[in-house]
């Protein structure tokens, strides 16, 4: 089944976020269908802040790596596109698919002093002199739109997402990607709104795996939570040893 359809099952599909070869190997491993980087992890790893502070080659690096030691669909959190403009996103989007890279996550919000959003015209226009491009030179790339109205705390989010829903699904998005939405209500109201998958994330709040499926949801992320709570143990770990003088805990 190709990336795109494993969009359009019962049940949604899960992606595992993954920062590195060997959580990408885990994930295979535990038969998951798809992955996906996160930038956040990935930034985090080589000791940068989330935002497009490290350069494109090394986000290419990583994704290099675990795609050659993966057989898995892969899908690419490509923040804002390392670019400032079409041209420049499309040619980082064209070396992810030379990789073998099935997805990628664009999303409506930029970090400058603090993360804003974008015009929703704006961002629609990339949006569909991206996908025209992919049109005109037969690129097959999965385009998982991410609106940031939740995660901003916009003064009226499930409104301003429902807007911006429309404006990405008519510019030629593939998906509709939602992180911080978490509200059964909201949620039951994006996914009947657009005939598009819309994808939610894991946040300390969101409905279980079942209630999702009954909502409609047919995309479910991890984000950087999973490599957050694994670096959490690891402190909790190294401070343990450091207490009883002794690598017992380890073991």
């Amino acid at each position: 089944m190709n990336f795109k359809n494993l969009h359009q099952q019962v049940s949604p599909l899960l992606i595992c976020n993954v920062w590195d070869v060997t959580s990408a190997k885990i994930a295979e491993q535990l038969n998951f269908k798809a992955i996906g980087t996160s930038s956040a992890a990935i930034a985090a790893m080589l000791g940068y802040r989330d935002g497009e502070e490290m350069d494109f080659s090394e986000l290419e690096y990583i994704v290099k790596r675990i795609k050659n030691n993966t057989s898995i669909p892969l899908s690419v959190d490509l923040e804002s596109g390392y670019g400032d403009n079409p041209s420049e996103i499309m040619s980082n989007i064209k070396r992810l698919i030379s990789l073998g890279v099935v997805g990628i996550n664009l999303e409506d919000s930029i970090i400058g002093k603090k993360r804003t959003l974008l015009p929703a015209g704006q961002f629609s226009k990339i949006i569909s002199e991206i996908k025209n491009q992919c049109t005109k030179e037969n690129i097959n790339i999965f385009l998982n739109v991410r609106t940031d109205s939740f995660l901003l705390n916009q003064a009226s989010p499930l409104s301003e997402t429902k807007k911006r829903s429309k404006c990405y699904e008519n510019a030629g998005a593939d998906g509709i990607f939602i992180p911080g939405i978490t509200q059964e209500n909201d949620i039951k109201n994006v996914v009947q709104d657009t005939h598009l998958p819309i994808n939610v994330m894991c946040m300390p709040d969101l409905p279980d795996f079942e209630v999702l499926t009954s909502l409609g949801v047919k995309r479910i992320s991890m984000g950087n939570f999973l490599f957050d709570y694994i670096y959490n143990g690891v402190e909790m770990t190294i401070n343990t040893i450091l207490k009883q003088k002794s690598f017992t805990p380890i073991f």
